[in-house]
């Protein structure tokens, strides 16, 4: 157990001390958001491009890993639709929004800080994969859901419209070009390959400093219940479903096993309550957030004890 906190509690330190320091107004809020897109629009493009670009195109894309992650990406969030909408009878953007935060992961921000301490480079390569399931399945999928329902058609044109979006993301655009340069087999200048690693090395703790200063302010409104099941769903659901679709598909590079497990349990995205906001439902994922951000130390502890002790997938 202290090797794993020794890999998980600096993770949360720096997290505290983003928190402590908004709280206390060293930094003021806005002062993260700013820090947010520079870690969002440079410093995780940097890092995915850095990660795929070094490593020839069988090395990186690993359609068995793409599948399992998806896989049980889809599950959950299927799974959560049904029990939400269908059997709670809650309103389909309520659902679509709680599927979306039990089955899409802050893998940038919180996950590739502890995958690639356990992993290494190979950290990085799943980061990218499962960036591209997140960006061009669950996030537009998501969407689509809770727009067909608000407008009351049965038109799927936000999802294309969702997709189209993306195709302008930097950490899309990062990894597009990571492919390319793969599969051209190009190597990169030396001052060019150096300028990108000193950019993607602040990525992992200038992230996580954001992520702790967000989270100053936000309360738990909304109904616990709820709260609860996105909860429960994202730090424990979300990684079962994974580590069985792994378990099915067999990806051919065994670290990526271990990965798949870590970044299905870290909490949901940072702009989650942003996206639910469209739809009213900002204060209930704010609130899930913030529980799902908290819980998540133990969890994930957990998680990989399960991976060191129980699967012998992580040396």
């Amino acid at each position: 157990m202290p090797s794993i906190l020794s890999i998980t509690a600096p993770i949360y330190l720096i997290m505290g001390a983003g928190w402590l320091s908004v709280r206390f107004g060293l930094f003021d809020k806005r002062d993260t958001r700013v820090l947010g897109l520079f870690v969002a629009d440079f410093c995780v493009p940097a890092l995915l491009f850095k990660a795929l670009s070094g490593r020839s195109l069988r090395e990186v894309l690993d359609a068995r890993y793409l599948g399992a992650y998806a896989l049980g990406s889809l599950a959950v969030m299927g799974a959560a639709v049904f029990v939400q909408h269908r059997l709670r009878r809650r309103p389909m953007p309520q659902a679509a929004m709680q599927a979306l935060g039990m089955s899409s992961s802050n893998s940038g921000f919180i996950g590739y800080p502890i995958a690639s301490q356990l992993l290494g480079a190979e950290a990085g390569v799943a980061l990218a994969l499962g960036m591209i399931v997140e960006n061009v399945a669950m996030i537009p999928l998501a969407m689509a859901l809770a727009d067909r329902a608000q407008s009351g058609t049965r038109s799927f044109s936000s999802f294309a419209t969702s997709l189209r979006g993306m195709a302008r993301n930097p950490m899309i655009v990062a990894i597009a070009l990571g492919l390319l340069v793969a599969a051209a087999g190009l190597q990169l200048p030396e001052v060019l390959t150096r300028s990108v690693g000193l950019v993607a090395a602040a990525a992992s703790p200038v992230a996580l400093f954001v992520i702790g200063g967000a989270l100053v302010g936000l309360r738990l409104q909304g109904m616990r219940r709820e709260i609860a099941l996105v909860a429960a769903g994202k730090l424990l659901l979300h990684p079962l479903a994974v580590l069985g679709g792994l378990l099915l598909l067999q990806p051919a590079v065994p670290a990526l096993r271990s990965a798949g497990i870590v970044y299905a349990s870290v909490p949901m995205l940072s702009i989650y309550p942003v996206l639910a906001q469209k739809y009213g439902y900002e204060g209930l994922c704010a609130a899930a957030l913030l529980v799902t951000t908290v819980l998540s130390f133990v969890t994930i502890s957990g998680w990989i004890w399960v991976l060191h002790a129980g699967l012998g997938w992580a040396g």
